[in-house]
């Protein structure tokens, strides 16, 4: 009966909230507009965008030392999910079963064990940041530590879950999936894609001033 509830509607409410969640974040953001820019244009405004959306990627010199570690394992992390969610065969299979229609070559083992260990090892070590460092704790909220916790949930149930001969563990990791997803839209895991439209706001404020930000 859980299976067929995970598998079924609990996927199709996950899925309905997580794209109107992120339509709707993403409608009330741009409804707020801009104001106008009285000041003299003095460089080009999309040209400023596309330089931040790639140069914040790589801290700036003056505060490079000081940050390394929390870096590290920002990339450690971030990448190594993005990776897992590609080149995970499980990933793909279902993909090709029920998204796209076709796959493509997934990870071997060993590489799934590396790319997986690497990114428990940065998601840790942000946490760890986060809680032991006086000024991440001081700004930090409850929403902060929930999104921690539900995407260590859903990394170690997934890893769980490739022991592909116990159904349970397959359930149980899509089921930490349509949590996370639900909830999603409506914290700060937003920022995934709001990023996008901040670095590039940001950018063309400043690159029509002629400034590099």
């Amino acid at each position: 009966m859980f299976t067929q509830l995970v598998d079924g509607i609990f996927w199709n409410i996950a899925v309905a909230v997580f794209l109107i969640g992120i339509v709707w974040r993403l409608v009330a953001i741009f409804r707020h507009g801009t104001r106008k820019d009285l000041a003299e244009p003095r460089g080009s405004s999309a040209g400023g965008a596309l330089y931040t959306e790639f140069s914040r990627f790589i801290p700036r010199p003056e505060i490079r030392a000081k940050i390394s570690l929390h870096v590290i394992a920002g990339y450690m992390f971030h990448l190594g999910l993005f990776l897992l969610l590609l080149f995970a065969a499980p990933h793909i299979k279902f993909a090709e079963e029920h998204v796209l229609g076709f796959g493509w070559t997934a990870f071997p083992h060993w590489a799934f064990v590396l790319v997986a260990q690497l990114a428990f090892a940065g998601l840790i070590m942000l946490w760890l940041q986060r809680i032991l460092n006086p000024v991440t704790r001081l700004i930090s909220h409850a929403d902060d530590h929930i999104a921690s916790y539900l995407i260590f949930i859903v990394m170690l149930t997934g890893c769980m879950a490739m022991f592909e001969s116990y159904t349970g563990l397959r359930v149980l990791h899509r089921f930490t999936v349509e949590l996370l997803m639900v909830y999603f839209p409506f914290s700060s895991l937003m920022h995934a894609i709001l990023f996008i439209t901040s670095r590039g706001y940001t950018g063309s404020l400043f690159g029509l001033r002629g400034i590099k930000a």
